[in-house]
């Protein structure tokens, strides 16, 4: 499958339309922002490492029957998916208070919530990604109720799947987060699953002040070894 002309280039990644109507192929960039964009930098190496390792987990949940964009891998940074509509919704969930849960709520990083808890932002750069909540998004058509179900549904699964994975891995999942798309009538997970989209805490260190983790934290607040961290946490599921 060959690349035609570039559909969408954003911050991490270009997408590029294909022979086949139903499908697209995503090129991984080094690029890498924070804070909504204000901070830009490069993790050399990155695109290679997200893009294979999204591509492990979305097989894997797969597997699991959770329905994924994934169609196949081309190379190191290039690979076929679904052309979904993407959902301008971004699902978070946390297991572990962290980021800006724990400033928004005055909860100290590291504190154990005591059950997973769904957020989602609206996915505007010109708005800065606000958090919105299930009845505004129903209210402004943005999405179905029913779509927002199946996706709360879907990123709970993954979150439970995810959580066991990467617990014999000796690594502790705080929060991630993930993109869905409408794709043939159906709710179906979409983007990635990275150090990009995750927090990744060395296993028992988050209930301390000096966790170790292996995601784009490192670079997003000057902590150093942000490329070393995304290889080790690359290293550790076997690639």
């Amino acid at each position: 499958m060959e690349k035609k002309e570039l559909l969408y280039e954003g911050k991490a990644k270009k997408v590029y339309l294909t022979d086949d109507p139903d499908l697209v192929i995503v090129d991984y960039k080094d690029d890498a922002t924070a804070l909504n964009g204000l901070k830009k930098g490069t993790i050399q190496g990155k695109g290679p490492i997200n893009n294979r390792m999204s591509n492990m987990l979305m097989e894997m949940l797969e597997k699991k029957g959770v329905p994924t964009h994934y169609a196949g891998q081309i190379d190191d940074r290039n690979t076929l998916v679904k052309r979904v509509e993407i959902v301008p919704l971004e699902t978070i969930v946390r297991n572990v208070a962290a980021g800006s849960f724990s400033k928004r709520f005055g909860v100290a990083e590291g504190t154990p919530l005591k059950s997973p808890a769904v957020e989602f932002s609206y996915k505007s750069d010109a708005l800065g990604d606000p958090f919105i909540n299930s009845s505004q998004a129903i209210a402004l058509g943005i999405a179905t109720k029913e779509e927002i179900e199946k996706i709360e549904d879907i990123a709970l699964k993954v979150n439970g799947y995810l959580i066991a994975f990467f617990k014999e891995l000796r690594i502790d999942l705080i929060d991630f987060k993930i993109e869905l798309g409408r794709y043939k009538g159906d709710i179906i997970l979409a983007d990635e699953i990275s150090p990009d989209t995750c927090r990744f805490w060395e296993a028992g260190t988050w209930d301390t002040t000096k966790h170790t983790s292996y995601d784009k934290d490192r670079f997003r607040r000057d902590l150093g070894g942000v490329e070393d961290a995304y290889e080790e946490i690359f290293r550790r599921i076997g690639g």
